[in-house]
């Protein structure tokens, strides 16, 4: 039972790493040994998928068996994150990540090194800054926000 459910956990993890994918599909037998193997619980209904699907579904397999073990725990927090988001938030979630994809690379370097330096802060520390943000004022976080953009990012 805990195998099977780690075969649709995984599943469901591979479909959600999918990324963007072109018109073609993937026969069940272009599959590597390992995509087959891993994707068996999708067999019976592989070619009912769209083309598309195929191919999202197949990269997606392609990713999770290059990954380590500590990936792969990571991505399946965050596809439990994902299952437990409303139909809301994740149309939030998508529409904040299209807006980070349309950034100049420059800006989204500059967010993703803020961002891990934020993580590596002690909890103590991120709640303060938590609560000084929310005691600004809109037009306080809007500054921000702006200096924001436009600043070099450290160490450049």
């Amino acid at each position: 039972m805990m195998k099977a459910n780690r075969l649709v956990a995984i599943s469901a993890v591979l479909l959600a790493l999918a990324g963007a994918a072109g018109a073609q599909g993937v026969a069940w037998q272009d599959l590597s040994d390992a995509q087959r193997q891993l994707l068996a619980p999708h067999e019976q209904r592989w070619s009912e998928l769209e083309p598309q699907r195929q191919q999202q579904i197949a990269r997606g397999a392609e990713r999770w068996l290059e990954m380590n073990r500590r990936d792969r725990g990571q991505a399946q927090d965050r596809f439990e994150i994902w299952r437990g988001m409303s139909d809301e938030q994740r149309a939030a979630a998508r529409q904040r990540y299209q807006e980070f994809r349309g950034l100049p690379p420059e800006q989204r370097a500059r967010l993703i090194d803020n961002y891990r330096r934020y993580r590596t802060m002690p909890p103590e520390q991120r709640q303060v800054l938590r609560q000084r943000f929310r005691e600004l004022s809109p037009e306080q976080r809007q500054t921000l926000r702006e200096r924001a953009r436009t600043r070099p990012p450290p160490g450049r």
